[in-house]
């Protein structure tokens, strides 16, 4: 068999050969671009500050590489998207057309599947595996739990629902993208029950079990056993950190303790890496994302080179002032300021307090015609908020107003699963004969699906001409009395008498507000937390759905207001741009890595932004991060930025409750902004 033997990729030259000066770099790119493409090898650390041309500074460095002469198949880039790989791939075949074929370019989960394409049989594998997408796994373990009987057991023994197959499966994929034991996982962000603890434990080695029997991988495991295949063959590890001459990494403040430690094993201790990202923006510790990695790069890498781009090509000098400002105050970061390249157009940052949130909304949904009818597109405008349900009110003003709008999650504020369930308690209550919304509320039920819910309504239905108006309102007394199968009685019970407690004694319905708290406290809670993998996120959703039903008199007043969402006048307003020119409404997470001429950040108070729940958590690390959210908000924004903020609550339980400035505006000097004062006329 003959011996393989490799070359080294020549070491870049410090300037192109004449006979290959294809590019001008030093024409296409600023100093500070510059100076990172043409960097020497070894380890690097390059802060790329919001719209300094990040992508293209990667591109053109790859380029580089190319163009002095380094093999392909010698140059890693890993990124965390596939639209990023193909973006940056696409660039250097145009700068160098027919030289970057075999360029190991991809995310971290497709180049860890092919490495183990090569060796699986030294994890278990044969060369054939299958890769679990989302609805695989979640089908997998749902019949491991049902075969096992585990929920069953589970239940018994906590006196609680056991969790869904996705719920497990954020754990489980928590747990190994931290690097962290399961155990610890499951009781820091589940149920401290260590019989809870132990079932979850129990499915999780379960379903390890049966992916390997089936030669098969979930994507968390691409990279574990990857990271494995290394650690257990170190001549494996030798040839890839002796073939991967040149590493270079996307969006590295967005690293995760798995990954980072696959980063740091292909390096080496000498190899040539060259991290690329903006600490700034680091926001994603909530799905794992460790900040330590980008802040500590060079503690790990002491011989590490550290750049800053800071050239902003986005936004007007007003707006990189005040985002400048607020960033400063952090104290773990790398200092930087970002600098215009674009000329001042005298319109500060607009600081807008207003009497209340329904008053916010007005005055976006008012300012964002004013720009529509001054020929800003629709599709240059976005609303930016901390979390899903502060676009509420502004989610009916549009629409009362004809704006087109869309929401970056694909789902609008009140068509998410857990609201749309909340609406169907409130509209079975007052209409009994709603066969939509009884089969969603028994569907929720264990043991109930869709040909028993349908059974079930036709039961319901047979009996409901025989009841007089006022028995409609004691659910349990006709519920309680029907053939519900043994699993699911327990559960129906509650239901019944849940619905129940919507009544008032005289036989109307309850306040919107009170009917929603008895429907969380009565049997929603302990679904939420055992069918969302988002538990928190979502029942925060719901305590303000709640708030804001409080402005409504009548249940009838809020379906009907919420019906307008779906309505055909909200229909044929979205029909009628086709064209994509809509105003996007997103939180600030989803809006990473966009821009808009126009952004309206809204609710900036301080009970909602930063987040108290996250502080309360994780004091000082959170805020900071909090802070960092604020910055990728600011400069999302190229023109204009609107910063909102309603005075007072209303009706919120105990009456009108004051709000408080957030912080993050406080904390900026006074120049950074206009203030505007709003009145009616």
């Amino acid at each position: 068999m003959a011996r393989e033997y490799h070359l080294k990729g020549a070491a870049p030259q410090t300037s192109p050969p004449e006979d290959d000066n294809v590019i001008n770099f030093a024409a296409e790119l600023n100093e500070q671009q510059l100076a990172v493409v043409r960097s020497k090898p070894g380890q690097s650390l390059v802060i790329a500050g919001a719209g300094s041309g990040k992508t293209r500074t990667l591109t053109y460095r790859v380029a580089y590489l190319l163009q002095n002469h380094i093999a392909p198949q010698n140059i890693l880039l890993l990124t965390f998207t596939n639209k990023a790989s193909r973006e940056m791939m696409e660039r250097v075949e145009t700068l160098l057309p027919g030289k970057s074929a075999g360029i190991w370019g991809g995310t971290f989960h497709s180049i860890c599947n092919r490495i183990l394409r090569r060796d699986p049989t030294k994890v278990g594998l044969s060369r054939d595996f299958s890769i679990l997408d989302s609805e695989d796994q979640k089908s997998l373990l749902t019949k491991i739990i049902k075969e096992k009987g585990i929920a069953e057991a589970a239940e018994k023994a906590t006196k609680r629902k056991f969790p869904k197959a996705s719920v497990i499966l954020g754990l489980i994929s928590l747990a190994a993208n931290t690097r962290s034991v399961l155990a610890t996982i499951i009781a820091t962000e589940f149920s401290e029950d260590e019989e809870v603890i132990s079932h979850i434990g129990k499915v999780a080695e379960l379903y390890r079990e049966r992916k390997q029997l089936a030669n098969a991988v979930d994507f968390d495991d691409l990279l574990l056993l990857a990271l494995r295949l290394f650690k257990e063959n170190p001549q494996v590890l030798k040839s890839y950190q002796f073939q991967f001459q040149f590493i270079l990494v996307d969006e590295y403040q967005d690293t995760n303790a798995l990954q980072g430690e696959l980063v740091d094993l292909l390096a080496g201790e000498h190899g040539n890496i060259m991290a690329v990202g903006d600490d700034a923006q680091s926001i994603y510790s909530w799905r794992g994302a460790d900040f330590r990695y980008i802040i500590e790069f060079p503690q790990r890498y002491p011989k590490a080179t550290i750049f800053r781009i800071e050239t902003n090509y986005r936004s007007v000098p007003e707006v990189l002032t005040l985002a400048n400002a607020s960033i400063k105050v952090n104290d773990r970061q790398f200092e930087k300021e970002l600098m215009p390249t674009r000329a001042a157009t005298g319109q500060r940052p607009a600081l807008v307090a207003l009497g209340s949130p329904a008053e916010q909304a007005m005055f976006v949904g008012q300012r964002i015609q004013e720009l529509a009818e001054e020929g800003v597109p629709y599709s240059e405008m976005a609303v930016l908020y901390r979390a899903h349900f502060q676009s509420m009110e502004v989610q009916l003003q549009l629409t009362q107003m004809d704006t087109p709008f869309t929401v970056t999650s694909g789902l609008k504020f009140f068509e998410q699963a857990h609201i749309k369930d909340f609406t169907a308690f409130l509209r079975f209550a007052i209409n009994p004969r709603d066969e939509a919304s009884f089969e969603r509320l028994v569907k929720m039920i264990d043991g109930i699906g869709d040909v028993s819910a349908s059974k079930l309504f036709r039961e319901w239905r047979r009996q409901l001409p025989a009841l007089t108006e006022a028995a409609l309102h004691n659910f349990s007394h006709l519920m309680c009395e029907m053939k519900i199968p043994p699993k699911a009685r327990k559960d129906w019970t509650q239901l019944a008498f849940t619905l129940d407690e919507l009544v008032d004694c005289a036989g109307g319905w309850n306040p919107p507000s009170a009917m929603m708290k008895s429907i969380l406290e009565g049997v929603y809670e302990e679904y939420l937390e055992a069918t969302f993998e988002n538990a928190e996120m979502r029942r925060q959703d719901l305590e303000q759905f709640m708030r804001f039903a409080d402005k409504y008199d009548s249940v009838q007043d809020l379906l009907s207001e919420l019906a307008l969402l779906s309505g055909p006048e909200a229909a044929e307003s979205q029909q009628k741009r086709r064209d994509n020119d809509t105003v996007v409404l997103s939180t600030i997470h989803q809006a990473k890595g966009l821009e808009w001429r126009v952004v309206f950040l809204i609710w900036l108070t301080d009970s909602m932004f930063p987040n108290p729940r996250a502080i309360e958590e994780g004091g000082q690390d959170s805020l900071e991060e909090e802070r960092r959210l604020f910055y990728v908000a600011v400069t999302r924004a190229r023109d204009q930025l609107y910063l909102t903020y309603p005075r007072t609550w209303p009706k919120a339980y105990d009456g009108d409750l004051w709000q408080k400035a957030s912080p993050f505006l406080g904390e900026l000097p006074r120049s950074a902004v206009e203030e505007w004062k709003v009145g009616r006329y």
